[in-house]
């Protein structure tokens, strides 16, 4: 039963993401999906796994937003040569401080996951992870499966 909703959702994702430009809601459907069907966790791993994942979600958006509210992102600045060196310095290290939050937390759930499942369904979630992405991309540029 899992796998035809994994198909049918594998089926209509490419519709889905032509038709408009998918939300974060619905992407983390789709990879709630995906996970679901990579993973093929027993129950009682399910019960240990996703909580943790809800809880490392929570924190990510949590990160993401007080980002976004700052605007410390490097790429947002259109012209470097208009701002002073104290600016620019500025800009450099607060992204690279995000950067470095972004990565304490994956490390944070890294352990959580691997002290309470399996690592290799640990394993098989971080390449889910990225595949998700590659999946993802190619449908919503068109691109090869």
């Amino acid at each position: 039963m899992k796998n035809l909703f994994f198909a049918t959702l594998l089926f209509l994702l490419p519709t889905m993401l032509r038709a408009q430009k998918p939300r974060g809601e619905e992407i983390e459907s789709l990879k709630i999906a995906y996970f679901t069907q990579k993973l093929d966790l027993s129950p009682d791993e399910a019960k240990i796994f996703w909580p943790i994942y809800n809880e490392m979600q929570r924190e990510q958006m949590a990160l993401r937003k007080e980002r976004m509210q700052k605007m410390i992102s490097f790429r947002k600045v259109t012209e470097i040569d208009n701002l002073t060196d104290a600016q620019v310095q500025s800009l450099i290290t607060s992204e690279l401080d995000f950067r470095q939050r972004d990565l304490n937390l994956e490390k944070k759930y890294y352990n959580k996951f691997k002290s309470s499942l399996p690592i290799k369904i640990v394993g098989k979630y971080f390449r889910a992870q990225e595949s998700f992405k590659r999946e993802l991309l190619n449908r919503y540029k068109g691109g090869p499966k």
